[in-house]
């Protein structure tokens, strides 16, 4: 007697794979119309549980991200970065400097694409299987500074240092006092070795002193920082002014560039 299909989707779901089970009905009626094998019929309803696995896995770790926007590589417009060539981007995006553990500095002025960049490799390594997760530097500080008293602050320090990769954006923004700085350095120094950095600024590391306040504390966090790292340097006009958009249209003079002149 053969088992009834409610059995086998029930052994599916019990043996966790309810995907598979959802989709039966479907494939068993596929199979009939197109005389698939059985090797076919098994890799098509396999294949289908597989990639429901990895759409919601993705889904996931890309929450568990926090990205601020999705912005892929794939946006990434080298041509309006013409000091990063196709052939470096590419290079970045084999992923082979996190597989290392290095470190990327992303240095540059405001729109230069740094940001954009930072992401659509977190996005990418999140792909790959890897942990990640972004924040800006304010929102770090301000995270570091109530872990203790507050438990979502614990819980987004411990995605931090349980990831693989951590993004911090905008570092150097904005001037904080020693505690904070401390409190910075003691993240560093236990990312230091198991995890890689993508940090964006608009400051060079000659100039974070400024920023840190205490020339003890900003060398060692230098120190681990660009002991394994590569210095982009992005150049350029802000891209969010190039393609502003305006209420007046494009037959309108350019008021930013006739002052500018």
């Amino acid at each position: 007697m053969e088992p009834g299909l409610s059995l086998i989707k029930q052994h599916l779901t019990t043996l966790n794979i309810p995907a598979a089970a959802g989709i039966l009905d479907e494939l068993l009626l596929e199979a009939q119309k197109k005389d698939l094998t059985c090797q076919e019929f098994l890799y098509q309803l396999v294949a289908h549980e597989v990639n429901t696995r990895e759409k919601r896995r993705l889904e996931k770790q890309l929450k568990w991200a926090a990205f601020p926007e999705y912005k892929t590589l794939e946006t990434f417009d080298v041509r309006e970065q013409r000091s990063l060539s196709q052939k470096q981007l590419n290079q970045l995006k084999e992923l082979h400097w996190l597989e290392q553990a290095y470190n990327l500095l992303l240095l540059g002025p405001p729109g230069v694409g740094k940001s954009h960049l930072a992401t659509g490799l977190g996005i990418e390594a999140v792909r790959r299987g890897y942990k990640v997760h972004f924040t800006g530097m304010e929102e770090l500080v301000g995270l570091l500074k109530t872990q203790v008293i507050t438990r979502s602050s614990r819980t987004r320090i411990k995605r931090l240092t349980t990831s693989d990769l951590v993004i911090i954006d905008d570092l150097m923004f904005m001037a904080i006092d020693r505690q904070e700085a401390n409190l910075f350095f003691q993240l560093i120094n236990k990312l230091y070795g198991q995890t890689s950095l993508i940090i964006t600024s608009n400051k060079g590391p000659e100039e974070w002193g400024e920023i840190l306040g205490d020339p003890a504390i900003t060398t060692a966090i230098l120190d681990r920082i660009l002991h394994k790292s590569e210095v982009l340097a992005l150049t350029g006009e802000s891209y969010r002014l190039k393609h502003r958009q305006t209420i007046f249209g494009p037959s309108q003079p350019d008021i930013l560039k006739t002052h500018k002149e």
